[in-house]
């Protein structure tokens, strides 16, 4: 296979891959044992930018960097295409949580995309439970259909 394919697979797989350990990481370490670090991000009181919960991006991006400089500095360089995976889904949670659906920075407010549409109010329903049980929707790019119904109804009127 040629060598381009092949790292691009990767990338794509390990970005990929970050979705599905974003929601296990989500639904059983931030809602379970880490709630400690997560639960200023579902009761927000006290008007700071930063939250314990940004400690997150620390977190999820060292296993990122430590592939990116493994595949430099080894013969492993399929490690540098996961590191690059890993790095660029968290740049777009960045992008997509952070900016898009809790307005940290006031850009990207309005849309008519159908699937933005579903992310946001999957995310809000996520939101609805202050608690670190009884949670639902603890994906961020994957949500389920019923949001893409609700928000294809709003779109078309």
């Amino acid at each position: 296979m040629n060598p381009w394919i092949a790292n691009t697979l990767i990338v794509i797989a390990a970005f990929v891959g970050m979705e599905c350990m974003a929601w296990l990481a989500h639904k059983y370490l931030m809602h379970g044992a880490l709630w400690s670090l997560h639960h200023d991000h579902h009761q927000r009181d006290d008007g700071d930018f930063f939250e314990k919960n940004d400690y997150f991006f620390v977190i999820f991006a060292t296993p990122g960097i430590t592939c990116l400089l493994l595949g430099l500095n080894t013969e492993a360089t399929y490690l540098f295409y996961i590191g690059l995976g890993i790095t660029i889904y968290g740049f777009t949670y960045f992008l997509v949580h952070d900016i898009f659906i809790h307005q940290r920075f006031k850009i990207f407010r309005k849309t008519d995309s159908v699937y933005l549409k579903a992310i946001r109010r999957a995310h809000k329903m996520h939101h609805k439970h202050l608690g670190k049980h009884e949670g639902e929707c603890f994906g961020m790019l994957w949500v389920p259909l019923k949001y893409f119904r609700e928000a294809r109804n709003t779109v078309s009127k």
